[in-house]
Protein backbone atom coordinates (compact mmCIF):
# COMPACT_ATOMS: atom_id res chain seq x y z
CA UNK A 1 0.00 0.00 0.00
CA UNK A 2 1.04 3.63 -0.51
CA UNK A 3 4.11 2.58 -2.49
CA UNK A 4 3.56 4.55 -6.11
CA UNK A 5 3.47 8.41 -5.38
CA UNK A 6 2.90 11.03 -8.25
CA UNK A 7 3.96 14.00 -7.38
CA UNK A 8 3.17 17.08 -9.36
CA UNK A 9 5.62 20.01 -9.10
CA UNK A 10 8.36 17.12 -7.80
CA UNK A 11 11.23 18.85 -9.14
CA UNK A 12 10.64 22.11 -6.95
CA UNK A 13 11.67 22.55 -3.38
CA UNK A 14 9.00 20.74 -1.47
CA UNK A 15 8.48 18.01 -4.61
CA UNK A 16 12.26 17.12 -4.25
CA UNK A 17 12.69 17.02 -0.75
CA UNK A 18 9.60 14.43 -0.58
CA UNK A 19 10.52 12.39 -3.62
CA UNK A 20 14.10 11.86 -2.20
CA UNK A 21 12.46 10.63 1.18
CA UNK A 22 10.37 8.53 -0.56
CA UNK A 23 12.91 6.67 -2.80
CA UNK A 24 14.61 6.52 0.73
CA UNK A 25 12.39 4.18 1.61
CA UNK A 26 12.56 2.34 -1.52
CA UNK A 27 8.93 3.70 -2.83
CA UNK A 28 8.23 4.23 -6.36
CA UNK A 29 7.95 8.11 -7.42
CA UNK A 30 6.99 9.99 -10.36
CA UNK A 31 8.19 13.69 -11.14
CA UNK A 32 5.50 15.86 -12.94
CA UNK A 33 7.17 19.17 -13.68
CA UNK A 34 7.28 21.95 -16.57
CA UNK A 35 10.53 22.84 -14.89
CA UNK A 36 9.65 26.51 -15.36
CA UNK A 37 11.49 27.91 -12.50
CA UNK A 38 15.03 28.06 -11.62
CA UNK A 39 16.87 24.87 -9.87
CA UNK A 40 14.54 22.49 -11.19
CA UNK A 41 16.97 20.98 -13.35
CA UNK A 42 19.75 20.63 -11.24
CA UNK A 43 17.47 19.25 -8.43
CA UNK A 44 16.38 16.17 -10.20
CA UNK A 45 20.15 15.59 -10.99
CA UNK A 46 21.10 15.56 -7.59
CA UNK A 47 17.83 13.08 -7.11
CA UNK A 48 18.71 11.31 -10.27
CA UNK A 49 22.06 10.08 -8.71
CA UNK A 50 21.46 9.49 -5.19
CA UNK A 51 18.88 6.95 -6.69
CA UNK A 52 19.38 4.88 -9.47
CA UNK A 53 15.74 2.85 -9.07
CA UNK A 54 12.34 3.95 -8.27
CA UNK A 55 12.32 7.61 -10.30
CA UNK A 56 10.65 8.39 -13.06
CA UNK A 57 10.45 11.98 -14.25
CA UNK A 58 7.77 13.55 -17.40
CA UNK A 59 7.76 16.60 -18.22
CA UNK A 60 4.86 18.10 -18.26
CA UNK A 61 2.25 21.17 -17.22
CA UNK A 62 -1.28 20.62 -15.04
CA UNK A 63 -2.60 23.55 -16.96
CA UNK A 64 -3.00 20.62 -20.03
CA UNK A 65 -2.03 17.30 -18.41
CA UNK A 66 -3.18 15.04 -21.65
CA UNK A 67 -3.71 11.10 -21.86
CA UNK A 68 0.05 10.61 -20.33
CA UNK A 69 -1.17 12.18 -17.03
CA UNK A 70 -4.23 10.11 -16.67
CA UNK A 71 -2.27 7.00 -16.64
CA UNK A 72 0.60 8.27 -14.16
CA UNK A 73 -2.83 9.02 -12.38
CA UNK A 74 -3.97 5.47 -12.38
CA UNK A 75 -0.70 3.78 -11.60
CA UNK A 76 -0.03 6.37 -8.53
CA UNK A 77 -1.37 5.16 -4.58
CA UNK A 78 -0.53 8.60 -3.35
CA UNK A 79 -0.57 11.94 -5.78
CA UNK A 80 0.75 14.92 -4.11
CA UNK A 81 -0.45 18.12 -5.68
CA UNK A 82 2.82 20.97 -5.22
CA UNK A 83 2.28 22.03 -8.78
CA UNK A 84 1.78 26.18 -8.41
CA UNK A 85 2.54 29.56 -9.04
CA UNK A 86 3.59 30.54 -5.88
CA UNK A 87 4.30 34.38 -5.99
CA UNK A 88 1.55 37.26 -4.57
CA UNK A 89 3.34 39.90 -6.50
CA UNK A 90 3.54 37.72 -9.85
CA UNK A 91 -0.39 37.10 -9.49
CA UNK A 92 -1.03 40.74 -9.46
CA UNK A 93 1.33 41.19 -12.67
CA UNK A 94 -0.65 38.41 -14.37
CA UNK A 95 -3.62 37.00 -12.86
CA UNK A 96 -4.85 35.06 -15.86
CA UNK A 97 -1.55 32.95 -15.76
CA UNK A 98 -1.82 32.73 -12.00
CA UNK A 99 -5.70 31.52 -12.03
CA UNK A 100 -5.09 28.69 -14.66
CA UNK A 101 -2.21 27.63 -13.13
CA UNK A 102 -3.52 27.10 -9.28
CA UNK A 103 -7.01 27.05 -10.25
CA UNK A 104 -7.66 25.06 -13.38
CA UNK A 105 -4.45 23.19 -13.32
CA UNK A 106 -5.60 22.17 -9.86
CA UNK A 107 -9.40 21.52 -11.20
CA UNK A 108 -7.58 19.21 -13.80
CA UNK A 109 -5.66 17.19 -11.35
CA UNK A 110 -9.03 16.66 -9.19
CA UNK A 111 -10.46 15.66 -12.17
CA UNK A 112 -7.77 13.08 -13.42
CA UNK A 113 -8.43 11.58 -10.14
CA UNK A 114 -11.80 11.82 -9.93
CA UNK A 115 -12.35 9.87 -13.39
CA UNK A 116 -9.70 7.01 -12.41
CA UNK A 117 -10.00 3.43 -11.48
CA UNK A 118 -6.96 4.17 -9.16
CA UNK A 119 -8.70 6.82 -6.93
CA UNK A 120 -5.26 7.84 -5.32
CA UNK A 121 -5.07 9.82 -1.85
CA UNK A 122 -4.61 13.46 -2.78
CA UNK A 123 -2.50 15.81 -0.45
CA UNK A 124 -2.97 19.63 -1.95
CA UNK A 125 -0.53 21.95 -0.96
CA UNK A 126 -2.49 25.28 -0.35
CA UNK A 127 -1.33 28.08 1.50
CA UNK A 128 -2.23 30.28 4.74
CA UNK A 129 -3.14 33.75 2.27
CA UNK A 130 -6.36 31.89 1.94
CA UNK A 131 -7.11 33.49 5.15
CA UNK A 132 -6.55 37.15 3.24
CA UNK A 133 -5.53 40.38 5.67
CA UNK A 134 -7.10 39.61 8.86
CA UNK A 135 -7.85 42.92 9.37
CA UNK A 136 -10.63 41.77 11.93
CA UNK A 137 -7.75 40.60 14.41
CA UNK A 138 -6.17 42.71 17.06
CA UNK A 139 -2.44 43.05 16.49
CA UNK A 140 -0.05 44.86 18.78
CA UNK A 141 3.41 45.67 18.51
CA UNK A 142 6.03 44.62 21.72
CA UNK A 143 9.96 44.07 21.61
CA UNK A 144 10.16 45.01 17.86
CA UNK A 145 7.53 42.43 16.56
CA UNK A 146 3.62 42.16 16.08
CA UNK A 147 1.89 39.61 17.83
CA UNK A 148 -1.84 38.76 17.79
CA UNK A 149 -3.47 40.21 20.97
CA UNK A 150 -5.28 37.20 22.19
CA UNK A 151 -5.14 34.68 19.75
CA UNK A 152 -2.40 32.62 21.35
CA UNK A 153 -2.09 28.92 19.98
CA UNK A 154 -2.22 31.12 16.19
CA UNK A 155 -5.65 31.04 13.59
CA UNK A 156 -7.41 28.23 13.57
CA UNK A 157 -8.13 26.30 10.81
CA UNK A 158 -12.10 27.30 11.62
CA UNK A 159 -10.88 30.69 10.80
CA UNK A 160 -13.65 31.86 7.80
CA UNK A 161 -11.65 32.18 3.78
CA UNK A 162 -11.32 35.84 2.76
CA UNK A 163 -9.33 35.63 -0.64
CA UNK A 164 -7.22 38.59 -0.70
CA UNK A 165 -5.03 38.87 -4.05
CA UNK A 166 -5.10 36.88 -7.05
CA UNK A 167 -3.07 34.14 -5.45
CA UNK A 168 -5.17 33.89 -2.52
CA UNK A 169 -8.27 33.60 -4.86
CA UNK A 170 -6.62 30.97 -7.02
CA UNK A 171 -5.31 28.93 -4.39
CA UNK A 172 -8.40 29.13 -2.17
CA UNK A 173 -10.23 27.98 -4.98
CA UNK A 174 -8.06 24.98 -5.58
CA UNK A 175 -8.03 24.43 -2.05
CA UNK A 176 -11.88 24.00 -1.87
CA UNK A 177 -12.18 22.18 -4.80
CA UNK A 178 -9.87 19.27 -2.92
CA UNK A 179 -12.06 19.25 -0.04
CA UNK A 180 -15.44 19.65 -1.93
CA UNK A 181 -14.65 16.38 -3.95
CA UNK A 182 -14.22 14.66 -1.32
CA UNK A 183 -17.80 15.25 -0.05
CA UNK A 184 -19.37 14.74 -3.25
CA UNK A 185 -17.01 12.03 -5.04
CA UNK A 186 -15.86 10.23 -1.82
CA UNK A 187 -12.06 10.73 -3.01
CA UNK A 188 -9.45 10.74 -0.20
CA UNK A 189 -8.42 14.17 -0.33
CA UNK A 190 -6.15 16.24 2.79
CA UNK A 191 -5.53 20.11 1.96
CA UNK A 192 -2.29 22.05 3.96
CA UNK A 193 -2.87 25.45 4.11
CA UNK A 194 1.36 25.74 4.65
CA UNK A 195 3.18 28.45 6.35
CA UNK A 196 6.78 29.62 5.36
CA UNK A 197 8.06 26.22 4.45
CA UNK A 198 12.17 26.62 4.33
CA UNK A 199 15.16 23.70 3.85
CA UNK A 200 17.56 22.67 1.50
CA UNK A 201 17.35 22.92 -2.37
CA UNK A 202 15.02 26.16 -2.10
CA UNK A 203 16.22 28.53 -4.76
CA UNK A 204 14.18 31.42 -3.19
CA UNK A 205 13.81 34.78 -5.24
CA UNK A 206 12.57 37.85 -4.04
CA UNK A 207 8.68 37.42 -4.54
CA UNK A 208 8.62 33.54 -2.74
CA UNK A 209 10.61 31.66 -0.34
CA UNK A 210 11.63 34.53 1.60
CA UNK A 211 13.18 32.92 4.31
CA UNK A 212 15.89 30.96 1.41
CA UNK A 213 15.83 34.58 -0.50
CA UNK A 214 17.46 36.25 2.60
CA UNK A 215 19.93 32.99 3.28
CA UNK A 216 21.36 32.99 -0.05
CA UNK A 217 21.50 36.88 -0.46
CA UNK A 218 23.67 37.01 2.63
CA UNK A 219 25.97 34.00 1.61
CA UNK A 220 26.60 36.03 -1.64
CA UNK A 221 27.12 39.17 0.49
CA UNK A 222 24.69 41.35 -1.57
CA UNK A 223 21.87 43.54 -0.24
CA UNK A 224 18.32 42.71 -0.17
CA UNK A 225 14.94 44.58 0.55
CA UNK A 226 12.56 44.09 3.26
CA UNK A 227 8.48 45.15 2.40
CA UNK A 228 7.09 47.12 5.04
CA UNK A 229 8.93 47.71 8.37
CA UNK A 230 10.55 44.44 9.79
CA UNK A 231 8.34 43.65 12.36
CA UNK A 232 6.08 41.72 10.60
CA UNK A 233 6.04 37.58 12.19
CA UNK A 234 5.54 34.70 10.13
CA UNK A 235 5.82 31.00 11.79
CA UNK A 236 8.86 28.87 10.06
CA UNK A 237 8.44 25.42 9.43
CA UNK A 238 11.31 22.86 8.31
CA UNK A 239 11.42 20.74 5.70
CA UNK A 240 11.46 18.01 7.17
CA UNK A 241 8.34 18.17 9.70
CA UNK A 242 6.30 19.14 6.54
CA UNK A 243 7.29 15.45 5.19
CA UNK A 244 6.61 13.95 8.59
CA UNK A 245 2.93 15.69 8.40
CA UNK A 246 2.69 14.47 4.86
CA UNK A 247 3.28 11.01 5.73
CA UNK A 248 1.03 10.77 9.21
CA UNK A 249 -2.20 12.14 7.27
CA UNK A 250 -1.48 9.34 4.66
CA UNK A 251 -1.35 7.07 7.44
CA UNK A 252 -4.54 8.70 9.45
CA UNK A 253 -6.22 9.32 6.28
CA UNK A 254 -9.49 7.46 7.57
CA UNK A 255 -9.44 10.59 9.96
CA UNK A 256 -7.61 13.07 7.87
CA UNK A 257 -9.70 12.79 4.45
CA UNK A 258 -11.97 15.73 3.23
CA UNK A 259 -10.10 17.99 5.97
CA UNK A 260 -7.94 20.99 5.95
CA UNK A 261 -5.37 21.42 8.25
CA UNK A 262 -2.79 24.64 8.48
CA UNK A 263 0.47 23.66 8.64
CA UNK A 264 3.47 25.83 9.77
CA UNK A 265 6.14 26.25 12.66
CA UNK A 266 3.36 27.14 15.16
CA UNK A 267 3.55 29.71 18.09
CA UNK A 268 6.72 28.04 19.25
CA UNK A 269 8.28 28.79 15.82
CA UNK A 270 8.11 32.44 15.05
CA UNK A 271 10.40 34.83 13.53
CA UNK A 272 9.81 38.92 12.61
CA UNK A 273 11.99 39.87 9.55
CA UNK A 274 14.31 41.33 11.27
CA UNK A 275 14.93 38.89 14.09
CA UNK A 276 15.44 36.42 10.98
CA UNK A 277 18.09 38.72 9.92
CA UNK A 278 19.53 39.30 12.74
CA UNK A 279 19.82 35.38 13.17
CA UNK A 280 21.97 35.25 9.75
CA UNK A 281 23.75 37.73 11.04
CA UNK A 282 25.00 35.13 14.05
CA UNK A 283 25.31 32.37 11.46
CA UNK A 284 27.38 33.87 8.60
CA UNK A 285 29.53 36.19 11.07
CA UNK A 286 28.71 39.34 9.27
CA UNK A 287 26.35 42.68 8.63
CA UNK A 288 24.02 42.50 6.09
CA UNK A 289 23.03 45.06 3.87
CA UNK A 290 19.53 45.79 3.10
CA UNK A 291 17.03 48.35 2.96
CA UNK A 292 13.10 48.81 3.04
CA UNK A 293 10.14 50.02 0.73
CA UNK A 294 6.76 49.59 0.92
CA UNK A 295 4.49 47.18 2.04
CA UNK A 296 3.09 44.11 -0.64
CA UNK A 297 -0.61 43.74 -1.21
CA UNK A 298 -2.37 41.56 0.81
CA UNK A 299 0.85 41.10 3.53
CA UNK A 300 -0.08 40.27 7.16
CA UNK A 301 1.36 41.64 10.19
CA UNK A 302 1.28 38.66 11.81
CA UNK A 303 0.35 35.14 10.48
CA UNK A 304 0.90 32.11 13.13
CA UNK A 305 -0.68 28.09 12.71
CA UNK A 306 -2.65 26.87 14.92
CA UNK A 307 -2.00 23.31 14.96
CA UNK A 308 -3.69 21.58 17.38
CA UNK A 309 -6.32 19.99 15.03
CA UNK A 310 -3.18 18.01 13.47
CA UNK A 311 -1.98 17.39 16.71
CA UNK A 312 -5.53 15.56 17.72
CA UNK A 313 -6.40 14.05 14.52
CA UNK A 314 -2.89 12.05 13.41
CA UNK A 315 -0.37 13.11 16.43
CA UNK A 316 1.88 15.97 14.13
CA UNK A 317 3.73 18.98 15.77
CA UNK A 318 6.72 20.53 14.82
CA UNK A 319 10.01 19.02 16.02
CA UNK A 320 13.04 20.67 14.37
CA UNK A 321 13.42 24.68 16.05
CA UNK A 322 13.88 27.68 13.81
CA UNK A 323 17.45 28.09 15.05
CA UNK A 324 17.96 24.42 13.84
CA UNK A 325 16.30 24.29 10.98
CA UNK A 326 18.23 28.22 9.42
CA UNK A 327 21.21 26.68 10.61
CA UNK A 328 21.02 23.32 8.42
CA UNK A 329 19.71 25.68 5.13
CA UNK A 330 23.05 28.12 6.12
CA UNK A 331 25.25 24.27 6.12
CA UNK A 332 23.38 23.15 2.93
CA UNK A 333 24.01 27.30 0.99
CA UNK A 334 27.61 26.86 2.03
CA UNK A 335 28.36 23.61 0.42
CA UNK A 336 26.51 24.30 -2.58
CA UNK A 337 27.60 27.92 -3.27
CA UNK A 338 29.12 27.04 -7.02
CA UNK A 339 25.20 26.56 -7.71
CA UNK A 340 25.03 30.53 -6.65
CA UNK A 341 26.35 33.35 -8.62
CA UNK A 342 24.90 37.03 -8.51
CA UNK A 343 21.49 35.67 -8.35
CA UNK A 344 21.89 33.10 -10.84
CA UNK A 345 21.75 29.79 -9.95
CA UNK A 346 24.25 27.25 -12.08
CA UNK A 347 25.97 23.95 -12.02
CA UNK A 348 24.07 20.68 -11.68
CA UNK A 349 26.22 19.23 -8.98
CA UNK A 350 24.70 19.42 -5.57
CA UNK A 351 26.47 18.01 -2.43
CA UNK A 352 24.16 17.62 0.66
CA UNK A 353 25.61 18.91 4.03
CA UNK A 354 26.41 15.59 6.78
Amino acid sequence: MNEQYLITGGAGFIGINLADHYLTQKKHVTIFDNFSRAGTESNVDWLAKRHSDGLRVFRGDVRWPGEEFQELVEESEVLVHLAAQVAVTTSVTDPAEDFEINARGTFNVMEAVRTSFSKPIVLYSSTNKVYGKMDDLSVTERDGRYSYSNLHTGIPVSRPLEFYSPYGCSKGCGDQYVQDYARIYGLNTVVFRQSCIYGPHQFGIEDQGWVAWFAIRAMQGLPFTIYGDGKQVRDVLYIDDLIRAYDLAIEHIEKTSGRAYNIGGGPQNTLSLLEFVALLEEQFGKRLEFDFEDWRPGDQLVYVSDLRQAAEDFGWMPEVSSIEGVANLVDWLSLNRSLFHAGEFSGPEIRMAA
